[in-house]
């Protein structure tokens, strides 16, 4: 025992549990460089959490930008579904007209005289919204003349102004507004002098004008075009001629259909009867139609992509409760090792090249984040690891796969480069994305209760 009390080796820092003059107090020493390293790590946590919180930003305006698209492509979507239902309408429609037949419809006086009533409209309609724009900033410079003028100037001209601008906008004189509320209110004479023009039958009022006209601008006279050849070749007492089948035995209509397809084809053939020449026609409208459709699946797809990308920002396997991996997606890092340049690409792949020519090869694709079954997802130990698998592989060997381990950092970076067994890599890198801010890193029980030192 007397042995053990002299020996050289000591159990407390400060040399208490020996003799004095055995062993020297080394406390202040250890304290004060434990303290330097300890500040030195809070100092780096704290910048990589400044960083972190950029990230953090990043995550929600990136998801407010999808919002946004999703829903501009929700009203693209239902335009487009009307398009599709448009042209497939036409498609049908124009199964049996040509393109020549087409035009010739397009010739027709009551079409020209349409388009160009159409025509008119949008221009009145466009002419329409400049005077009303320009009428209300006019009023609102004459309201400010209004509230803003001196009385007591007397410039004429400008009294002059404003009293027609209260005259013509049913204004009380503003040297008169809050005398007298009854002065404020019209007169019985001034109310029948503002009682609406009649209309005459069929005109429209102004609520038809500002939320019916551009549903009657945006008429697509080409499908009333067709409706109306539909409507006038409908139907009607059919002809003896065409009928007659409905008379004849059963034996006589073989004879009689060829007679009458041959006839047709004479008539057809001199111009006495317009040919049904619809296949060119048909053929393009299809096309049409076949195309918006395209576009309509790709956008609904696009859309699709888009919500499961919003959902996925926050998303604790994915880019973490708040979103702090986002800004990270296909962010790629490299660490140059002499023979080779390893490249991960966060999110997506892992190469290995060559810096003196030959083939780069795959080392895996990522997978997932720290698979063991004592991390929870959301834990800050969670997002330490990444695992890429199912890269090129090796020569009579496995697949090549590579464990990322990763670490708080002011800065994305790779730090060493290992094959710990054949194929197998481990990689070292830091993030900012792991620096917690003190404060929380505590309330999730990474930091010390008590600084012992």
């Amino acid at each position: 025992m007397f042995s053990l009390t002299r020996s050289s080796e000591t159990q407390c820092c400060d040399g208490s549990d020996e003799q004095p003059g055995v062993c020297p107090n080394l406390c202040k020493e250890i304290g004060e460089e434990y303290r330097k390293k300890r500040d030195a790590e809070l100092k780096l946590q704290r910048a990589g959490a400044k960083v972190r919180s950029g990230y953090i930003a990043f995550a929600h305006q990136e998801k407010k930008r999808l919002q946004g698209e999703v829903e501009r492509l929700a009203e693209e979507i239902k335009a487009k579904e009307k398009e599709v239902d448009r042209l497939q309408d036409i498609a049908e429609r124009t199964e049996s007209l040509s393109q020549a037949a087409l035009e010739h419809k397009k010739e027709s006086p009551l079409y020209k005289s349409l388009i160009i009533h159409n025509n008119a409209l949008k221009s009145l309609q466009r002419e329409h919204k400049k005077h009303l724009e320009r009428e209300k900033a006019l009023g609102q410079i004459l309201d400010a003349l209004r509230t803003g003028y001196n009385p007591n100037y007397q410039d004429m001209a400008v009294l002059e102004a404003v009293r027609g601008w209260e005259e013509l906008a049913k204004l009380p004189h503003i040297n008169d507004v809050g005398k007298d509320s009854e002065a404020e209110k019209p007169s019985e004479n001034e109310s029948d002098e503002e009682e609406e023009e009649a209309l005459e039958e069929g005109m429209w009022d102004a609520g038809q004008l500002e939320h019916q006209l551009d549903g009657l601008i945006s008429t697509d006279y080409l499908s009333l075009l067709l409706e109306h050849e539909e409507y006038i070749n409908g139907p009607q007492e059919g002809s003896i001629l065409f009928e007659l089948a409905a008379y004849l035995p059963d034996s006589f209509i073989p004879v009689y259909e060829d007679v009458k397809d041959t006839l047709v084809s004479w008539l057809q053939k001199f111009g006495i009867v317009r040919g049904d020449d619809g296949a060119a026609d048909s053929s393009r409208a299809q096309q049409a139609y076949n195309d918006a459709k395209n576009e309509l699946d790709r956008m609904r797809t696009e859309l699709d992509t888009k919500e499961n990308d919003i959902k996925e920002i926050f998303n604790i396997n994915g880019f973490g409760a708040k979103g702090e991996w986002k800004k990270l997606d296909g962010t790629c890092l490299e660490k140059d090792t002499g023979d080779y340049t390893y490249e991960v690409c966060l999110f997506n792949e892992v190469k290995q090249k060559p810096n003196n020519g030959g083939t780069t090869f795959s080392l895996g694709k990522f997978e997932s984040w720290n698979p063991s079954s004592d991390v929870q997802p959301g834990q800050p130990e969670f997002y330490q690891k990444q695992v890429y698998k199912h890269g090129t592989r090796c020569w009579n060997g496995p697949e090549r796969n590579v464990v990322l381990r990763l670490s708080c950092g002011v800065e994305n970076a790779l730090l060493t480069v290992q094959e710990l067994e054949k194929c197998e890599y481990e990689i070292t890198g830091t993030s900012p994305a792991l620096c917690l801010p003190p404060e929380e890193d505590k309330k999730n029980g990474n930091g010390k209760k008590k600084d012992e030192l």
